[in-house]
């Protein structure tokens, strides 16, 4: 079953999250969360000039109603649908990136590794209160954003 939080224009310009706290409010705190691993959608309906070239990421108002979301969540990349690119959708919301026509985005590689390791970080204790394994889960989101972890640097958390 796929969760999907829609955004408007009211929503993004408001920095309302109500949108999203409907949905994440209504999961479950304890184990059963697993239930939900990675099936989490963003659809955005943000009306704009006909002629704007922008992605999504490149609207300061948009970007801005993503660190808000992910200041209230920060564990929330655990729930992001990543076989359909949430993932790198909601980081490009958050690290400052360059689209190129032939590669896609391409990160500023400092702040990746930034923002990577801070979700792991947060995603490991989220994961951890709630009593569920966490290694496989943050190597996978951390390979999907291009680094591969050490079961060592695991071993440091635990």
């Amino acid at each position: 079953m796929t969760l999907i939080i829609e955004l408007n224009n009211n929503s993004i310009d408001s920095l309302d999250l109500t949108p999203a706290n409907k949905i994440i409010n209504s999961l479950p705190e304890d184990q059963k969360i697993t239930d939900y691993e990675q099936k989490l959608q963003f659809k955005i309906n943000y009306q704009r000039e006909e002629s704007d070239p922008r992605e999504f990421s490149e609207i300061p108002e948009i970007r801005l109603w993503f660190i808000r979301l992910d200041t209230a969540y920060p564990w929330l990349p655990y729930l992001l649908d990543w076989k359909t690119g949430e993932l790198a959708r909601y980081s490009a919301m958050l690290v400052p990136h360059q689209f190129s026509r032939g590669e896609g985005i391409i990160y500023n590689p400092e702040a990746l590794e930034i923002f990577v390791m801070q979700k792991i970080f947060a995603i490991a204790e989220w994961l951890k209160q709630r009593g569920i394994s966490s290694r496989f889960r943050l190597k996978s989101m951390a390979q999907i954003l291009g680094y591969d972890l050490d079961d060592s640097f695991f071993d440091m958390l635990e």
